[in-house]
């Protein structure tokens, strides 16, 4: 699938991209307790796209990167598209 081809309430996505930018990790509470937090805006060409980051993630990515992202899904949060992995889907470095 291409970043262009992105829409909020898709799952099971599944792209392979740049990744351009990683921002830095801030604290965050949430219904779980206290978590980090990141994001990278990758880039495969079509399109970019923020790909939220938590915890372990974060230590796992930089720039120059290209990711392959499997069992994805999509959100809009504040006006714009983001890409997750959540708990059943995987994120490998190429």
């Amino acid at each position: 699938m291409k970043i262009s081809e992105l829409k909020a309430g898709l799952n099971d996505v599944s792209l392979k991209a740049e990744v351009t930018e990683v921002t830095e990790p801030r604290s965050v509470n949430t219904k779980y307790g206290a978590n980090t937090v990141a994001s990278a805006v990758l880039d495969d060409g079509s399109g970019t796209v923020k790909l939220t980051l938590w915890g372990k993630q974060i230590s796992t990515v930089k720039q120059g990167d290209n990711v392959e992202i499997k069992g994805g899904y999509v959100k809009e949060w504040n006006g714009e598209l983001q890409l997750g992995v959540g708990k059943t889907g995987e994120m490998k470095v190429l």
